[in-house]
């Protein structure tokens, strides 16, 4: 329990200090995105291609700390992402972001206690019970409203070697990711039709958690 807390303690530190060097780094490009008039746009975009190499490497890890924190959410991180660099250089650093996070939480789990909430999480034994598990797992990784630290425990206790749960992960991050960042560059450019089929695929994946959620709720098939 104390490494857990101190895991947990060093991560929040790290993330909060990421997320000051981002607001102060970012904060001229935060106040046009308040006011997202057309002269702020073209104005947005050369504060943005000002930005080197080392801010987007900031936000990516940023968004990985915040994924590897359990009861934080990167989803808003994700979503600037795509708006501040177009909808591909976001999703890439969403992916890469994500997957470091969830690759982190995994060395973690293996070394430090998990919570005895995540232990007894019925959401656990749903994504375990599977006729398939690694299908389950990786379908875990898509709903965003399931938290990935939970997925990240049920592979470790299946004992999962490191490369299917690389497999699982980058897999299961590519529809989130995707989404959050195309969402975003949307939103960015008022193009409603994009956001639309952004917003369709959010409510899909939605639609999937309450499938595990109902698959949950039956009983286990008894073992032949």
């Amino acid at each position: 329990m104390k490494k857990r807390k101190i895991a947990l303690t060093v991560g929040g530190i790290l993330a909060l200090l990421g997320l000051i060097l981002l607001v102060w780094d970012f904060r001229r490009e935060l106040m046009l995105v308040v006011d997202p008039t057309v002269a702020h746009r073209h104005q947005l975009m050369k504060l943005i291609r000002s930005h080197g190499a080392a801010d987007i490497v900031l936000l990516t890890i940023v968004i990985g700390l915040l994924n590897a924190i359990p009861g934080m959410s990167n989803s808003l991180l994700c979503i600037l992402a795509g708006l501040c660099y177009g909808p591909w250089i976001g999703f890439a650093m969403n992916w890469v972001g994500n997957v470091l996070g969830s690759c982190l939480v995994v060395e973690l789990i293996r070394h430090v206690d998990v919570s005895k909430k995540i232990k007894t999480s019925r959401l656990l034994t749903a994504l375990t019970d599977q006729r398939h598990p690694l299908i389950g797992l990786t379908i875990g990784y898509m709903i965003p409203v399931i938290p990935s630290v939970l997925v990240d425990y049920a592979g470790v206790r299946m004992k999962l070697d490191r490369g299917h749960f690389l497999l699982m992960i980058a897999g299961g991050m590519l529809p989130t990711s995707f989404l959050y960042a195309f969402g975003g560059d949307a939103l960015f450019n008022a193009d409603f039709k994009r956001f639309s089929g952004a917003l369709v695929a959010l409510l899909i994946l939605i639609a999937m958690y309450f499938l595990v959620r109902r698959r949950m709720k039956k009983p286990a098939r008894p073992a032949a």
